[in-house]
């Protein structure tokens, strides 16, 4: 009797996609990993999407659509900003390498021309130059971005050394750190103890970088103003 082939879809595969990407990084993702995952032979992938960077176009899509489908922002160019970093970061945090994907991809779909379009909406309402108007919202996603990217990271260098190490040795960082004189690592002992760095990836954090953005936008519409 003939082997039945599975049954796979574009929205299994996109899910399967991101099954393995919780699993790697992106540097480990190939359409062979992703064909075995799926049942099938590699070639049958090819029938869905041409390359992995179609692939990996209409992963970035569905990101964006689902940014635009819980983006609720309303009010002025500052309040819609804000809800723009928030939301954007809440979704890259719950897909997997889904960052790597934004950054690697251009809007060649049509739900990241959307999302594109409307974070520039954002700031249509404000007296900026036009391409002070794209490198205002550049600025944020891209803050954004490698925020969500660099928490990712770390969460996965925490947990590769405690997998390798079983854990930190008690005072190991604090012995390196007294072995360094005031002028090496002063600032950087301060910090360290009074436990400032455990700040990196919260809410707070992230929320003071956004608001010194828009503090700088804030600043450049002030100026110039004042040259009118």
């Amino acid at each position: 009797m003939k082997k039945q082939q599975p049954q796979i879809s574009e929205d299994r595969i996109l899910e399967a996609s991101w099954e393995l990407l919780g699993e790697d990084d992106i540097e480990k993702f190939s359409m062979r990993r992703l064909a075995d995952r799926l049942g099938i032979q590699a070639p049958s992938l090819y029938w869905y999407f041409k390359s992995k960077q179609k692939l990996y176009y209409r992963l970035a899509n569905q990101v964006s659509k689902i940014i635009l489908e819980e983006l609720h922002s309303e009010g002025n160019w500052k309040e819609q900003l804000t809800v723009l970093a928030v939301t954007v970061r809440s979704v890259l945090s719950r897909y997997p390498c889904s960052t790597q994907l934004m950054m690697q991809t251009l809007p060649h779909e049509p739900d990241l021309i959307r999302f594109t379009n409307r974070m520039l909406l954002c700031v249509e309402s404000t007296p900026l130059k036009e391409e002070q108007k794209l490198q205002a919202v550049l600025t944020l996603v891209n803050y954004v971005f490698f925020f969500v990217l660099d928490d990712y990271q770390h969460q996965r260098n925490v947990s590769a050394i405690l997998k390798e190490q079983g854990g930190l040795a008690d005072g190991e960082m604090d012995h390196l750190l007294d072995s360094m004189s005031e002028t090496e690592a002063g600032l950087f002992r301060r910090l360290f103890k009074s436990r400032l760095f455990d700040l990196m990836g919260t809410d707070g954090a992230f929320e003071f970088g956004v608001n010194l953005i828009l503090l700088g936008i804030e600043q450049v519409i002030k100026e110039q103003e004042q040259e009118k």
